[in-house]
């Protein structure tokens, strides 16, 4: 047990530096806006060349900052709540891969070679996400690799068109004669990863990795993968006319649905994968209308605090019997009141309450949506969707936390483990301090001041304390019309995504494989190889088998009647 401990605490103390070296540097980096473009020629023959290209400018340092530090408290907590489990040291490695695969993306610009952390990403949570090694974890497995294989394709696809300008490094493309479809597939490929319409339905479907893996990688690194490629990408798809509408038209929807969907899911981890939904549409909308810095700065205080929400809701999980339904959940503030505070300082964060993380960035995300020339009706859909988080949060902390106890008899409380109690402490601290102290780092160098007028200020206020009041009313759901009630499996299954993206497809691809299998690798290659040459040569053999015994006895027959013929010769002659 001390060996599995060390391993996973080790690799939790080298995140941990890393992260502490490397903030002096990314706020050096921020205030002075610096970049630096490092190419490494590997091997040069002839007039061919082989290169590799680092790019450390303030979007990779501090990206990779935070990356490093989700990830060092979660590895922390990986310690308690994974050390029954045989393999640990096998999922220390393969998060430390992940997290490798994570910094590749961010570090390097040469699009071929960016596909070294791309690639990375998906086959390791591939891995993390089937992790338990039962029927569902491995329908989940495969459901989020096979949506994250459209994107790798498309990634792909835009490195061959790209090959018409001689080079593949991000921060120098220009517009040419094909860019709208290169605009088209890298689109498309951040789409795929941030589970954005059409989609969505992977992200909740991964919630069968362990509790650490939805922290991880649902936070910090696979979903903002495809955010942070656009974000690289954004001057080039910019030269696009039609790149802001189309983004803008699927962020919000993505953002009513997840919303939606969360109000109605009863599953705890679900509810938080369907937040994290909501906030990539948030962030998704903010590219789409422009605001780039505050688009990265909503990513880095939504990934601290979606990454405590995620640990506390473990803690919660482990010590109910493995008990994930909000239903049969009750009375927890009692029972355990640091991972409660921890929990509520998430989602009060979450909900964009004053003075949290969440409110610097997603406050100015709307507010800079209210002055900015939109249409009326997006701008009802996104202060439509607020009010939804705020309501689902609360619905969350009045079904689990404060209700009367439902449930069976909880296990005993881990208050007192030093682990876990580190990890959501860091993560707390984080998730109240980070958001005032990014904001004078971003908004240091992008001053775009605004007036506005007192109504549209206290819009947001407005909107989040109406979402709360909605949700303390109907939070039970019991006086909804059964009408109303009967609607909850089309907004449960994410307005029929879920089984319109996975069940549809698999069936199609699997009747595929076994006509296939039956006609192809049963029917034609077994005629013309294997079997069929197997029959053949029998049939070959067993002919010339045939021939020479025939031809045998005719040899015995003609030469007895030569002998026979001979000797009547020599008889009468």
């Amino acid at each position: 047990m001390f060996m599995k401990l060390k391993s996973s605490s080790v690799s939790s103390l080298f995140l941990m530096t890393y992260s502490v070296i490397v903030f002096p540097f990314t706020c050096y980096f921020i205030l002075n806006e610096l970049s630096f473009l490092v190419e490494w020629t590997i091997i040069s023959l002839s007039t061919c060349t082989i290169t590799l290209i680092l790019i450390i400018d303030s979007v990779s340092l501090s990206f990779s900052n935070v990356v490093c530090l989700i990830s060092a408290c979660v590895m922390m907590f990986s310690s308690s709540y994974m050390s029954h489990d045989p393999f640990l040291k096998r999922f220390t490695w393969l998060v430390m891969l992940f997290v490798l695969s994570m910094n590749l993306l961010v570090f390097i610009p040469s699009l071929p070679a960016l596909l070294l952390g791309w690639d990375g990403l998906g086959i390791v949570s591939f891995i993390l996400v089937v992790y338990y090694q039962n029927m569902k974890s491995l329908a989940a497995g495969m459901l989020t690799i096979l949506a994250n294989r459209i994107g790798d394709v498309m990634i792909l696809i835009s490195i061959g068109i790209l090959v018409l300008q001689g080079h593949w490094c991000i921060t120098l493309m220009w517009d040419f004669y094909l860019s709208s479809l290169v605009v088209f597939t890298i689109t498309i490929a951040g789409l795929t990863k941030s589970a954005q319409i059409p989609f969505s339905s992977w992200l909740p479907a991964a919630m069968a990795a362990p509790t650490p893996v939805s922290a991880l990688v649902h936070s910090s690194t696979l979903v903002t993968a495809g955010v942070f490629l656009l974000i690289r990408f954004f001057p080039f798809l910019n030269t696009c006319s039609s790149f802001k509408p189309l983004l803008l038209f699927i962020s919000v929807l993505t953002l009513l649905m997840a919303g939606i969907a969360a109000n109605y899911e009863n599953d705890l981890k679900k509810v938080i994968a369907l937040s994290t939904l909501s906030q990539l549409g948030v962030m998704m909308m903010s590219l789409a209308l422009g605001m780039v810095s505050l688009s990265l700065f909503h990513l880095y205080t939504h990934a601290l605090f979606k990454a405590l929400l995620f640990l506390c809701a473990g803690t919660i999980i482990h010590n109910s019997m493995n008990n994930q339904d909000l239903r049969f959940m009750g009375m927890v503030f009692h029972q355990a009141p640091l991972t409660i505070t921890c929990l509520n300082i998430a989602n009060l964060s979450l909900c964009g309450a004053p003075f949290l993380s969440g409110f610097y960035s997603k406050d100015l995300i709307l507010e800079t949506s209210l002055v900015s020339p939109t249409n009326t009706f997006m701008i009802f859909l996104i202060f439509l969707a607020t009010g939804m988080t705020t309501a689902y949060s609360l619905r969350l902390s009045l079904s689990s936390l404060w209700s009367p106890f439902k449930g069976t008899p909880l296990h005993a409380w881990k208050e007192k483990d030093l682990y876990i109690n580190w990890a959501t402490t860091i993560l707390s601290l984080t998730a109240i301090f980070a958001g005032f102290s990014l904001q004078l780092l971003f908004l240091s160098f992008n001053p775009n001041p605004f007036v506005m007028p007192l109504g549209h200020k206290l819009l947001t206020i407005i909107v989040i304390l109406s979402g709360l009041a909605v949700a303390f009313i109907i939070w039970d759901m019991d006086f909804l019309p059964k009408k109303m009630n009967k609607s909850k499996f089309f907004f449960t299954t994410m307005w029929f995504l879920t089984p319109l993206s996975s069940q549809p497809l698999t069936k199609f691809s699997m009747m595929l494989g076994t006509n296939l299998m039956k006609s192809v690798d049963q029917g034609w290659l077994e005629v013309l190889g294997g079997q069929g040459v197997h029959s053949l040569s029998a049939s070959l053999s067993m002919k010339n088998a045939s021939v020479q015994i025939k031809s045998f006895n005719f040899f015995i027959m003609m030469t007895l009647l030569f002998l026979s013929l001979a000797l009547l010769a020599n008889f009468f002659f």
